[in-house]
């Protein structure tokens, strides 16, 4: 059974379904998310919106045409040459039922539409409980989610259907991330197919310093096609093995020897079962197969929807590391083709590579030539505007900023340091360094500064150079300020007066007395102008409960 394009099925007519404002979607399809935010910010509502009732399904009505075919009897001439029609029609890809809308979802007859799928689709309470989910509550994520289908969905689809296994399976995606090549779930689950980390090395999904390709559409298809084939070889259901994909193997082999039974419907209702959200994943899946492929039908509109272009590119083999702003530059398109085109990229540079093993970099459609042409022609100097740093006992941020010539900001944010006393001894750093022409000439590099106009928008901030914790050193606790503390009340609340000892640092200050060093800030105006900490001054401080005070 072929899976239709998703554009063709958004171009059917349709009855009903409340429209949005395309400008307003374009913003929510464009704005920058946290990896997690979208998974789990639709999970919570999923959890409050959904309910648990897991009865029995409704019985199904039969329609007036499947009457009409039954009624004909086997051997019939119209009704061998009306099925023949669909078949051939089915064949040719322009088969699709046009459905009238469905104003009672618990009662939609899901024969209509079964032929129409190459996985298991069936009605039960809880699959119309995510219809109206998605329909309500859970309506912007699934236009999000069906807007980046069209991206999707055609390059995934040929390869589960390569592996022997449905085209339909791309709907398994689609309720994991949304299609989202850079979705985390609070599991650390990541990608397109939600692989945690041991899962995805299992089948073959490279996790290092450079990549994780997790986040690789086609690399990560081809593993979650291999993981779902072991898991149906072995439950020889898919409404199992999609469980066991949700829950572990593990898990289902042991309910099934619990229960005796392979039906999942029997098994959500078994004591000591699946957890909640394995319960609900199937049905989810249903649901999502049902609204995806008949949006119409299920009262969503054509302008609710901005679909993406399918990604068009060729494969460039790449035999030295190359800076993605210079091979953006020196192809002639956006550094953001790049970025949607190798989401398995964790740094701003290609991976090492040698002639013998090559880095196969992705290139927008009529690029690869002329790119590999371009680069061929850029000295080593040129290539690269990035530096590798293993960090060493003593190191701090902006010491290996100024040792490069870079900045801190752009440090942190290319590294996802969440702070500057996040270093450990014998890390590796990626360092945005300023192209030799720049240094030469005493020029700001254009480069780096976009590295750093990038990081601050992204929220990234340095700390203040005494404030930082050098690599390797004393931890936390045993650096803890260790200057004279005294207590006093005013107006009921205790408040220290601190005097500063040699060592302390705004942070150590902080955590030893429960405050932040934005507070310190506040509440002591010399820190506002002066940069360095006097030893023996003296701070005013309000404690915060954990605070470490002199006992009596």
């Amino acid at each position: 059974m072929l899976l239709l394009p998703l554009a063709l099925i958004l171009a059917q007519p349709v009855d009903a379904g409340a429209a949005v404002d395309a400008g307003v979607l374009e913003a929510q399809l464009k704005e920058a998310e946290e990896p997690t935010g979208e998974l789990e910010e639709m999970r919570a509502l999923e959890e409050s919106a959904i309910g648990q009732k897991t009865g029995p399904a409704a019985p199904a009505e039969e329609t007036v045409l499947r009457e009409a075919l039954l009624e004909l009897g086997y051997g019939q001439g119209t009704r061998e040459r009306l099925l023949d029609g669909l078949d051939a029609a089915r064949a040719m890809g322009g088969a699709e039922l046009l459905l009238d809308p469905v104003s009672d979802v618990e009662k939609f007859d899901v024969a209509l539409v079964r032929d129409r799928y190459d996985i298991p689709v069936e009605m039960h309470p809880l699959v119309a409980q995510y219809i109206r989910f998605f329909q309500g509550a859970g309506r912007k994520w699934f236009r999000r989610w069906m807007s980046r289908s069209t991206r999707y969905v055609p390059m995934m689809t040929p390869i589960l259907e390569s592996q022997g296994l449905p085209r339909d399976l791309v709907y398994l995606a689609m309720i994991e991330s949304g299609f989202n090549t850079s979705a985390r779930s609070w599991a650390a689950a990541v990608g397109p197919w939600q692989f945690i980390q041991a899962t995805g090395k299992r089948f073959g999904l490279k996790q290092d310093f450079w990549v994780d390709e997790r986040r690789d559409w086609v690399k990560a298809t081809v593993a979650a096609g291999q993981y779902l084939k072991e898991l149906h070889d072995e439950q020889g259901h898919w409404y199992l093995a999609w469980a066991g994909y949700n829950s572990g193997g593990g898990r289902v082999r042991q309910l099934v020897n619990a229960t005796q039974s392979k039906d999942f419907w029997v098994l959500i209702e078994a004591k000591r079962g699946f957890a909640k959200e394995t319960k609900h994943y199937v049905p989810k899946l249903i649901a999502c197969a049902l609204v995806a492929r008949y949006p119409a039908a299920f009262g969503f509109t054509p302008d609710e929807f901005q679909p993406l272009d399918p990604l068009e590119y060729e494969e460039l083999p790449l035999t030295q590391q190359v800076d993605l702003d210079v091979l953006a530059r020196a192809g002639g398109f956006d550094l953001q083709d790049l970025e949607e085109l190798n989401p398995e990229l964790k740094r701003w540079c290609t991976p090492p590579a040698s002639a013998e093993h090559p880095y196969v970099l992705r290139v927008p459609k009529g690029k690869a030539e002329p790119l590999a042409a371009a680069v061929a022609k850029l000295s080593p100097a040129e290539r690269l505007n990035y530096a590798v740093h293993r960090v060493k006992k003593g190191d701090t941020l902006s010491a290996i900023a100024a040792q490069y010539h870079s900045a801190t900001e752009a440090i942190m944010h290319l590294n996802g340091l969440k702070s500057a006393r996040s270093l450990r001894v014998n890390n590796d750093l990626i360092i945005p360094v300023p192209s030799p022409a720049a240094l030469k000439a005493g020029k700001d590099d254009p480069a780096l500064t976009r590295q750093v106009a990038q990081a601050r928008r992204a929220g990234v901030a340095a700390s203040r150079p005494q404030d930082e914790i050098p690599a390797g050193t004393q931890s936390a606790k045993a650096q803890a300020a260790q200057g004279t503390v005294k207590v006093d009340q005013v107006d009921g609340k205790k408040r220290v007066i601190y005097g500063i000892a040699p060592g302390d640092s705004l942070w150590s200050i902080g955590q030893r007395f429960d405050c932040s060093v934005g507070d310190l800030r506040n509440w002591n105006e010399q820190l506002a102008t002066s940069r360095k900490l006097k030893v023996g001054a003296a701070l005013t401080i309000w404690p915060g409960p954990k605070a470490e005070l002199p006992k009596g």
